[in-house]
C-alpha cells in the first residue's frame, strides 16, 4: 500500500504546478492532502482524477486551511471532522476506513502568526492527544497523514539552535511528540527507515532555503503500534516543486 501526503499550499496552485501529473505516475493506493484553501464547488476536475474516490473537508473560511482524501478503493467509512466546532470549521481532519485500517489527512494549526494562534495550537494538540488515547481502545490500525507542524528533534530542522524560541521547535511542542511516539505508542513513520540528517519537508520562501536545504521536517506518517515495521520505503520529492511542501510517500507491507 503506497500512501502520499503533501501539504498543498492551495490545491489549485498545487495543480497549475504539475502535482497531478507527478502524482498519478506514482501509482499511490491513498493521496492525503492538506491547506487545500478551496470549497468543493471551486475545487477543477483535473483535481478529482479518475480512478479515486475523492473526500474533502474545507475550512468555513475560503481559501483558508482544509483537507481532503484520495482513495483508489472505496472506504468502509469516513469521518469528517474531530467531533469540535472550533477545529472542524477550520478543516482540519478527515478520515477513511478500510477494513481495520483507518487512514487520515490530519493538518495541524500553526502557531506562528500570533500568539494567539499558538495557544489555538497548544489547544489543538491537547485535543488530539485525547482522541488518540480514545482511540487506542479500538481494535484499529490508525496513519495519520499531514503536516503537524512541529519538527521533533534537533535532525529534523537545520538550524536548530536558532529556533529553539520559535513555533514548531518549541519545548512544549516537542514535548507533546515525545508523548506521542512514547507513552501513547504512535510510530514516526519516515524514521522506521531513514535515520539520515538533511531530511526536510518544508522550507522558508527567503532566503534561497529550498535551494539551500535549510528546512524542517514537519509533515509526517504517524503510525499506530501495531503498524510498526510494516514500512518498507519512505521518500521526499524534490526534484520538482509543487508547494513550500515537498510530498512525503511510504510504502507499506499491509
Amino acid at each position: 500500500m503506497k500512501i502520499l501526503t503533501l501539504n498543498a499550499n492551495g490545491i489549485r496552485s498545487a495543480h497549475a504546478k504539475g502535482f497531478w501529473t507527478w502524482a498519478l505516475a506514482q501509482q499511490p493506493d491513498v493521496i492525503c492532502l492538506q491547506e487545500i484553501k478551496a470549497h468543493e464547488a471551486v475545487i477543477p476536475a483535473e483535481c478529482r482524477p479518475s480512478g479515486f474516490h475523492s473526500y474533502f473537508h474545507p475550512a468555513v473560511k475560503p481559501g483558508y486551511s482544509g483537507v481532503a482524501i484520495y482513495a483508489r478503493r472505496k472506504p468502509d467509512a469516513v469521518k469528517v471532522g474531530l467531533e469540535a466546532d472550533w477545529i472542524d470549521t477550520e478543516g482540519r481532519y478527515l478520515q477513511l476506513d478500510f477494513g481495520k485500517l483507518s487512514v487520515a489527512s490530519v493538518y495541524f494549526p500553526s502557531g506562528s502568526s500570533s500568539e494567539v494562534r499558538q495557544q489555538v495550537k497548544y489547544k489543538f494538540l491537547e485535543h488530539f492527544e485525547t482522541f488518540a488515547k480514545g482511540i487506542r481502545r479500538k481494535r484499529r490500525d490508525y496513519i495519520f497523514c499531514g503536516d503537524v507542524n512541529i519538527a521533533h528533534k534537533e535532525i529534523d530542522l537545520k538550524n536548530w539552535k536558532a529556533n529553539q524560541k520559535n513555533s514548531g521547535f518549541l519545548p512544549e511542542e516537542r514535548a507533546w511528540m515525545d508523548r506521542f511516539t512514547g507513552d501513547l505508542g504512535f510510530v514516526d513513520g519516515f524514521r522506521e527507515v531513514n535515520q539520515e540528517p538533511d531530511q526536510y519537508t518544508w522550507w522558508s520562501q527567503r532566503g534561497g532555503a529550498y535551494s539551500k536545504n535549510v528546512g524542517w521536517r514537519i509533515d509526517y506518517h504517524l503510525m499506530s503500534a501495531g503498524l510498526k515495521g510494516s514500512v518498507k520505503k519512505a521518500a521526499i520529492y524534490k526534484d520538482a516543486k509543487f508547494s513550500d511542501h515537498a510530498p512525503l510517500t511510504l510504502d507499506y507491507d499491509l
